[in-house]
């Protein structure tokens, strides 16, 4: 469920916009960084390797082989340029293809880092529609964290864009699990740039499942007149079920901290997970997690010292982490990358008293 660009989108590897530079995000979430241990490699190489392993290596050989395709294209289209321009447009499309295997391999060693984590399972979600609520106006065990009321919505700012979310009054059958649409609007410069509705289930137990989505991305070119968005794809689309994808774990309905898990599973299109940090975050009490966080807005929503922070991240894009914080009676409230000091954060919303007394940006 996105709040801001969304990292879990699927990326071809040699996108600029995805150019991931190392696998420091997945490593910080997980508290590892045993891909860059010799040793492990050498374990690994030494025993058969878990199903989580073999997957990633079949992953591995996908995105070589689609390194290789981009690469074909792009000399087809260098071909055709003019004379003058071939050369710079050959030697662009070798960088490119270089910087592309580069990432195939990190992300590789992403998801090896992942699979330490999970335990090396395949990945096989129960799914049964009997754990789940069908009603979302009378549910069995609501997540205070994660609110799904109709009608519910949360508005929030961050660097050059808003981002406006809204619960609908519709629901979608997947698997035989109802889900809820939630809505979520990504604007800069009052422009839509993605446009997405998030298939939600909510379990009898609590937790929150992601059952897929549609995101519809677009984008505005210059001298476009008028200047209007034009919907350029919708990658990192899923749902649970189709093409292979499983459901994952967007909120636990009992956090543990140092719970790692799967969001979403969509092999090379949306791979989203998390780790939870704190399950009981108050503003002044560890300062890594107070970093970046605007002192006002923790201090009015967590005074109990009993909000949830996780780590967010994708091994499609091994650089990104991100800290998510999580409110009872509010759900998320802030994230956080830690890298570039980045924040988004709520300035609005209609699902408690304290939204009406938000501090300002």
């Amino acid at each position: 469920m996105s709040m801001g660009s969304r990292h879990g989108a699927s990326q071809a590897p040699g996108n600029a916009r995805y150019r991931a530079l190392g696998v420091l995000g997945v490593a910080l979430a997980v508290g590892l960084a045993l891909a860059a241990e010799p040793a492990l490699a050498r374990r690994r190489a030494a025993r058969r390797p878990t199903p989580c392993e073999a997957t990633a290596q079949a992953q591995l050989d996908a995105c070589r082989d689609e390194v290789g395709d981009d690469f074909s294209t792009a000399q087809a289209v260098c071909i055709n340029v003019p004379d003058d321009e071939r050369d710079e447009c050959f030697d662009e499309a070798r960088a490119e293809r270089q910087e592309s295997e580069q990432l195939c391999g990190e992300q590789r060693d992403a998801r090896g880092d992942l699979c330490e984590a999970l335990g090396g399972d395949r990945y096989d979600p129960d799914f049964d529609p009997a754990d789940f609520d069908d009603d979302f106006a009378n549910l069995t065990n609501p997540n205070p964290y994660f609110p799904l009321g109709t009608g519910s919505s949360w508005a929030y700012e961050g660097p050059g864009e808003t981002i406006a979310v809204e619960v609908l009054d519709k629901t979608k059958r997947i698997e035989g699990v109802t889900c809820v649409v939630v809505h979520d609007l990504v604007e800069a410069d009052g422009q839509a740039v993605e446009d997405t509705e998030d298939w939600i289930g909510q379990r009898k137990n609590g937790s929150v499942d992601y059952c897929g989505e549609i995101a519809r991305n677009y984008e505005s070119f210059p001298g476009d007149a008028p200047p209007e968005p034009e919907l350029v794809d919708v990658e990192g689309s899923w749902k649970a079920g189709r093409d292979g994808a499983l459901p994952g774990t967007l909120f636990q309905g009992a956090p543990l901290v140092g719970q790692v898990y799967r969001q979403e599973w969509s092999p090379g299109n949306a791979e989203d997970a998390a780790r939870v940090l704190s399950t009981s975050y108050g503003f002044g009490e560890d300062p890594e997690l107070d970093a970046f966080v605007p002192q006002a807005l923790a201090e009015l929503l967590c005074p109990a010292h009993d909000c949830v922070v996780t780590g967010e991240f994708t091994p499609i894009e091994p650089d990104v982490f991100e800290r998510k914080y999580y409110a009872p009676g509010i759900g998320r409230f802030l994230e956080v990358d830690p890298e570039s000091g980045d924040v988004i954060r709520l300035v609005d919303c209609n699902v408690d008293p304290k939204c009406a007394v938000l501090p300002a940006p």
